[in-house]
């Protein structure tokens, strides 16, 4: 019954990309005043079909009908409600149908939102953005159908990965997915603006509400996936640099320098080709992002739906959609005759742009390097932190005292003097990072200039948000909120960097271990039974000794039942300050466990930040609301 209902709407939305496509392309093709309003009706039954679609799945999860292959496969009776639920997209079907709803749903966003702009431009949107649906449902259809029927029936499921078996499961992909996904409506935009010659500042203005969407939403799901792998996956960090991480990362990066360009094709109608770049790059990162995870070559943890045939087929969707974007932007080429001053605001924030790409391209190297050489040289390499680190911690430097001189830059051109202010703010940060290292007790000259740098930041954008305050018509709240959070993000992770103390030793039930002002002890260990699992407790009291201050962790062990897994799940007492990170590991046959003991600094604060960082694009997407 399901998996019938399933296929039929999704076969009913296919129908519809097909009719908007024909209905886009002759509004294209032929001179007309007004989009048909036909459109906007095929639109919305085409949302409606797609959410109904996903409704179905997410039935099937909830009641088990095991009848449907993906649910045998991720799901299982015994599983709480909100994993059913969250399970539903927790596979590569699932997350694929939720991918194109996605689609779908900003499709017709994008056709209400956008009534005050050219209809041919709108047109030729919705003509590209339904070709990208139209691709993606084949690919579902007859290759990763999520309503695909088994008999006979099973009377019970597979279960789903544990690792998965988390809340954040229910946030994390959502999130992530809408980052993704909404990328492809200024890449439909772009393929559009080249075609119907929409170009300058109202193309600006028609892309960017939605551009600020998509890098709020790709934030904020990066900071759940960070959060959520710092404890569940018992690493004790926020970031690893694993493949998958830098997957999500890289279209971040070309958002964040594509939100900067925007602000010049807006405000001095240059860097039109340059936008469209970024456009166009943005979702094919993200598709190669997909491709990259779906096809099994990555060797990640995060890694829990991949299939190489499915990432064939991305991939030859994958090559076409570069293909033809490239031919379009060489045919639709038009040189622009503009020049930059050195010393001006659009300088600047073109020299953000390159430090993006950079970023980008380090990144992008360091994820593809080991699959090149395994492919064309036999050989297995990793590359890690160290890499990575080496290579962009020290740019980072030139960022930050970018970011605190460039809003006080003009445009076309600029003095910059050297000012007092500016001589007092280095030395207030030199003063203040003197006093963090003296009441740390540590010292790194490497970190020191990092911490400075932030420092600096930091400071001058308090200055122009006292300065700026008074003249309401040159306050920008969003720019000042989103620049002091990246300027705590990058001083905290320098903290924590630096002064995190780290232990391992092993322990049985009754021992304690001391080590530089804690005493850690293995008081007694107890069994906690849920419902789709059964956990070993430790109880530790955890005391640090000059302040006298006594903790209680329990890490535990956890073994589930369907499947069969054992996983070790972190135990963190979290404070303003620091958070106290504990896991045991079981050493088989003898009585100790591994102990890995972490104090972080200011760990929650690297999550504020980032909150920070995305409410200032929060604020400035509803101050443009009406450019939608």
């Amino acid at each position: 019954m399901l998996s019938n209902t399933g296929n039929l709407l999704i076969f009913f939305t296919l129908i519809t990309c097909l009719l908007i496509i024909f209905k886009s392309a002759k509004t294209v093709l032929k001179p007309s005043k007004l989009l048909p309003k036909e459109i906007y009706q095929i639109s919305l039954l085409q949302s409606t079909f797609s959410l109904m679609s996903f409704f179905v799945l997410v039935l099937g999860f909830v009641y088990s009908d095991f009848s449907l292959i993906t649910v045998f496969q991720n799901s299982h009776t015994t599983k709480p409600l909100i994993y059913k639920i969250s399970g539903s997209w927790g596979n590569h079907e699932g997350s694929l149908l939720l991918w194109i709803n996605v689609l779908a749903i900003f499709s017709y966003l994008f056709l209400i939102y956008s009534k005050n702009f050219d209809h041919k431009f709108r047109a030729g949107t919705l003509l590209t953005q339904n070709l990208l649906l139209t691709g993606f449902l084949v690919f579902l259809l007859f290759n990763s159908n999520p309503f695909s029927y088994i008999y006979p029936i099973p009377s019970e499921g597979l279960g789903l990965n544990p690792i998965l078996q988390d809340p954040a499961l229910a946030i994390h992909p959502p999130l992530l997915y809408i980052g993704f996904v909404g990328s492809s409506i200024y890449f439909s935009a772009a393929i559009s603006s080249l075609i119907t010659n929409f170009n300058g500042k109202k193309f600006a203005l028609s892309i960017k509400p939605w551009v600020i969407i998509s890098w709020i939403f790709q934030s904020l799901g990066i900071l759940v996936g960070s959060i959520w792998a710092y404890y569940e996956l018992g690493w004790g960090g926020f970031w690893f640099w694993d493949p998958v991480e830098n997957a999500s990362l890289m279209p971040w990066f070309v958002m964040t320098a594509l939100l900067h360009s925007i602000i010049v094709l807006e405000k001095r109608e240059t860097l039109y080709n340059w936008v469209i770049i970024l456009c166009l790059l943005t979702f094919t990162l993200t598709v190669t992002g997909t491709f990259l995870v779906r096809s099994g070559i990555l060797n990640s943890v995060h890694t829990f739906a991949n299939d190489p045939s499915r990432g064939l087929f991305i991939l030859i969707f994958l090559s076409l959609m570069i293909f033809f974007s490239i031919i379009i932007f060489i045919k639709k080429f038009k040189f622009q005759n503009y020049s930059i001053e050195t010393k001006s605001k659009e300088s600047l924030i073109l020299f953000n742009n390159w430090i993006m790409i950079f970023f980008l391209a380090t990144i992008f190297i360091g994820t593809i390097y080991p699959i090149m050489t395994d492919v064309l040289l036999k050989t297995k390499i990793s590359v890690g932190p160290p890499f990575y680190n080496a290579i962009l911690i020290p740019i980072v430097i030139p960022i930050l005292i970018m970011m605190a001189i460039a809003p006080r830059s003009k445009w076309i051109k600029s003095q910059f003097n050297f000012s007092f202010l500016a001589i007092l703010v280095i030395i207030s940060a030199v003063i203040i990072n003197f006093v963090i290292q003296k009441i740390l007790n540590s010292y790194n000259w490497y970190t020191n200039i990092i911490i400075i740098s932030s420092i600096f930041l930091i400071i001058y954008t308090f200055i122009d948000l006292i300065k700026v305050r008074k003249n309401k018509n040159n306050f920008n709240l969003p720019r000042i909120i989103s620049h002091l959070g990246f300027g705590f993000l990058i001083f905290f992770i320098g903290i924590n960097h630096t002064f995190t103390v780290e232990k391992d030793f092993n322990l049985q039930v009754g021992e304690t271990k001391i080590f530089q002002n804690y005493k850690i002890s293995f008081k007694s260990l107890g069994i906690n039974e849920k419902e789709n699992y059964k956990a070993i407790v430790g109880n530790f009291e955890i005391i640090n000794e000059p302040k006298k201050i006594s903790e209680k962790l329990n890490p535990e062990i956890r073994i589930y039942n369907k499947p069969e897994t054992i996983t070790y799940e972190a135990s963190i007492k979290s404070k303003l300050s620091h958070d106290l990170y504990l896991t045991m590991s079981n050493i088989q046959r003898t009585e100790f466990y591994n102990i890995k003991f972490q104090e972080k600094p200011f760990m929650i604060w690297i999550w504020i930040s980032v909150i920070l960082i995305s409410i200032g694009g929060m604020i400035k997407f509803f101050k443009n609301e009406k450019n939608i």
